[in-house]
């Protein structure tokens, strides 16, 4: 073999190396509040909307600030911040999937993923805070 093509294998295989190392950094797992409470870092987090629980959006006041509650795998109650406006239909939402990370007893969502039944298919709606973010990092 020439030095071109031991060369060339060698840039591929680095090149396919560096391709799954992140892949499987930008996968993440569902974690629960406690565990974000534990780690402080940014955390995905799979749950339910608290429908019995206050939900609070006054656009007058403030366009970007939605809060209301949901419950995780282990059914761990928290209160979420939005720094976004309220989703159409968020009341209908049969899952939600939260990043973000506890400031206190609050968890601080800097991006939201919905899963609405729907008459003919599931819709997913994602909702992406830039403040939150911002604030996150």
């Amino acid at each position: 073999m020439k030095k071109v093509h031991i060369i060339g294998l060698i840039l591929i295989a680095l090149g396919i190396a560096a391709m799954m190392s992140t892949i499987s950094s930008g996968t993440s797992t569902f974690t629960t509040f406690s565990e974000a409470i534990a780690t402080g870092k940014v955390v995905k987090i799979s749950g339910h909307l608290s429908k019995d629980k206050e939900m609070y959006y006054n656009p007058q006041k403030d366009p970007n600030y939605f809060t209301f509650y949901i419950k995780d795998t282990e059914n761990q109650e928290r209160k979420v911040i939005l720094l976004s406006a309220k989703p159409q239909d968020f009341e209908r939402s049969e899952s939600i999937v939260l990043t973000g990370k506890m400031q206190g007893e609050e968890f601080l969502a800097s991006d939201m993923l919905m899963k609405c039944p729907s008459k003919y298919k599931d819709e997913e709606i994602y909702v992406k805070s830039k403040e939150a973010s911002a604030m996150l990092n």
